[in-house]
């Protein structure tokens, strides 16, 4: 498959967590960049969320906002010897935490199908009729509050557990300012609004103002808002998800409605 073919694409995700979708865009043609635009870092607040976790079985419901809140909060569990009870039950927002869920041996997983955020998870029959049970919601710190507030009007008891936060980068971005010059770059792939302010922080005037015209791929509404409110006057473009799939398939259209047959 090469529907990507000579298109040079940023990937803008942590260090550690871009190579897969990197050799996919690869093996679709596309030259793919990678700047991590975020470093996920533990949270501040590392005591009250061990305190949160501890109270997880009088939990009826534990949601995974984002593979990070998978990976971080087992590997924290695991360094303080908890083990998951097993009556609570888990959701996740994405395939990708779906995904990771299953790696960890989870075989029963509420996801929702088609689009992958918030709103779709809410419209599943459970999460309709949540009156009277509990729902810890794994995240970094700051998320969206929509998730967590309509469980709370719907009746639900709602806890966080803050397993991460996303810190600006610390890696040098003159290496990505010099290809861009010398390639330019077709679009921009952006997994979050922190790493969005981040790069845009990040690349400095001259940066900017290529950013500004570039397209970026985004993963929600919150982030396609915060490109308006940036300024940013390429297109943006809204995945159904934030999975490698998603992502691409988002890239794939695009440039299918830009190269019509």
């Amino acid at each position: 498959m090469t529907d990507l073919a000579g298109l040079y694409i940023l990937v803008t995700r942590p260090a550690g967590q871009a190579q897969g979708l990197m050799d996919k865009l690869a093996a679709a043609g596309a030259r793919p960049l990678h700047f991590a635009a975020v470093e996920i870092v533990e949270p501040h607040d590392i005591a009250g969320l061990k305190a949160v976790v501890a109270g997880l079985a009088t939990f009826d419901w534990a949601i995974f906002i984002s593979p990070n809140a998978v990976t971080r909060a087992f590997n924290l569990m695991r360094s303080w010897g908890q083990d998951w009870p097993p009556t609570v039950r888990v959701a996740a927002i994405g395939r990708g935490s779906a995904r990771e869920l299953r790696r960890l041996g989870f075989g029963d997983i509420l996801v929702p199908e088609g689009r992958f955020d918030s709103e779709s998870l809410l419209s599943m029959r459970p999460f309709e009729d949540i009156q009277d049970k509990s729902v810890l919601i794994f995240r970094g710190e700051g998320g969206r509050e929509l998730l967590g507030d309509t469980l709370s009007a719907r009746g639900a008891r709602v806890g966080y557990a803050e397993c991460y936060r996303r810190a600006a980068p610390s890696a040098d971005v003159s290496g990505l300012l010099r290809a861009w010059a010398r390639h330019g770059l077709d679009a921009v792939i952006v997994t979050s609004v922190e790493g969005l302010h981040h790069l845009y922080d990040a690349l400095g005037q001259v940066g900017r103002q290529w950013l500004t015209k570039t397209p970026l791929v985004v993963v929600g509404m919150r982030q396609r808002d915060a490109c308006l409110a940036l300024g940013l006057q390429g297109p943006v473009i809204v995945a159904s998800g934030a999975d490698d799939e998603a992502l691409i398939n988002a890239l794939l259209s695009w440039r299918a409605a830009k190269n019509p047959l």
